[in-house]
């Protein structure tokens, strides 16, 4: 068994009612308009058939619901979107094992009622937010009541990375051009600048302001789950050392920290979406260990509809030399124990 976990959707409903809501030069800019797997269900499940035995947690598709919608509209889109994805997830359990919980984020209030909703009401496995808020970075105090509401839900976070430009609510393509990244026909270098390396790049800052934040201190059964097998964190391991051997507290900076800070980086989880290099996952497994590795493949983003995302990750995973015991923690055991899945 294969429990996919970061997975991508933008089921029908929602792209109705984003079509009703936002202005058409942003509309134009979303995935589905080029990634119809996203929306089409059954393109995706004829995907799927070439790995019955793949599962799928879905998540829904950047942009974050904040950038598009203000707080009220978010809220309401948030709540209408969760209900979909929670009936698809219902209608076709051998397809999907779980979701993820879309949030308002433009509201934090309001996205902890929904994440205590959508865990509780409609048996979601956790939630997910973004390297940013607005253009806000993840350790500002006042998005520490999410991380406490999810260490005592005991389900994690999925943090996605997303542009850091987009700050503020897209009403016209100016505000929104972050997002021609997908497009890249204006200048394809800076679409492959932002797409390849600008999103991990901006994964890796998100999680080093969360260590650096007291998050896993404050709350120690804290889950983050990162997207692109920690984006770059094994692979700057020992730069990350270095850096903290070098300065750490020495130069003034007050940390506060209970652990040196490198063992908070390997706390973070990674899933598999290396699109085929086992070397890369290797250094991650060197890394986080067997236990922190999930498999997940980015579908559909990718080409043949989100098809060669998804052979390219399992046919790396099989070349990782490591014991079968392992790998099939890192295909299915790690994402039942972490989600609370049921072992089929």
């Amino acid at each position: 068994m294969k429990i996919d976990i970061f997975c991508h959707i933008m089921p029908p409903k929602y792209l109705q009612t984003l079509e009703k809501k936002i202005a058409p030069e942003v509309l134009k800019h979303l995935p589905s308009k080029f990634l119809p797997a996203l929306a089409d269900l059954d393109l995706r499940f004829k995907v799927m058939d070439h790995y019955p035995d793949r599962v799928e947690v879905l998540t829904v598709a950047n942009p974050p619901v904040e950038t598009m919608l203000e707080p009220t509209g978010a809220i309401e889109v948030s709540k209408q979107v969760n209900d979909e994805v929670a009936e698809l997830v219902a209608k076709y359990p051998d397809r999907f094992a779980g979701a993820v919980a879309c949030l308002p984020m433009n509201n934090v209030d309001a996205a902890l009622k929904e994440a205590e909703r959508a865990i509780k009401e409609l048996g979601f496995k956790g939630v997910q937010i973004f390297t940013n808020i607005m253009g806000k970075p993840l350790d500002l105090p006042e998005f520490m009541p999410l991380y406490q509401k999810m260490a005592e839900l005991d389900l994690p976070i999925w943090i996605h990375p997303f542009f850091e430009n987009v700050g503020q609510v897209a009403q016209t393509e100016k505000q929104f051009a972050g997002y021609r990244v997908f497009t890249g026909k204006e200048d394809p270098a800076w679409a492959m600048d932002r797409a390849v390396f600008g999103l991990p790049s901006a994964s890796a800052r998100a999680i080093t302001r969360l260590v650096y934040s007291r998050v896993f201190d404050l709350y120690p059964n804290i889950k983050f789950i990162t997207h692109h097998c920690g984006a770059g964190l094994p692979f700057f391991a020992n730069r990350i050392e270095m850096h903290y051997l070098m300065f750490g507290e020495k130069e003034g900076f007050e940390l506060g920290l209970k652990k040196p800070v490198p063992e908070y980086f390997k706390m973070f989880y990674g899933d598999t979406a290396l699109h085929g290099n086992t070397a890369a996952l290797m250094c991650g497994y060197a890394y986080f260990g067997s236990d922190r590795i999930l498999f997940g493949t980015d579908m559909p983003f990718g080409s043949e509809s989100g098809l060669w995302p998804v052979r390219k990750t399992v046919d790396s995973i099989d070349r990782m030399s490591i014991p079968e015991e392992e790998r099939q923690k890192i295909y299915a055991g790690n994402a039942q124990r972490l989600l609370r899945l049921p072992r089929k």
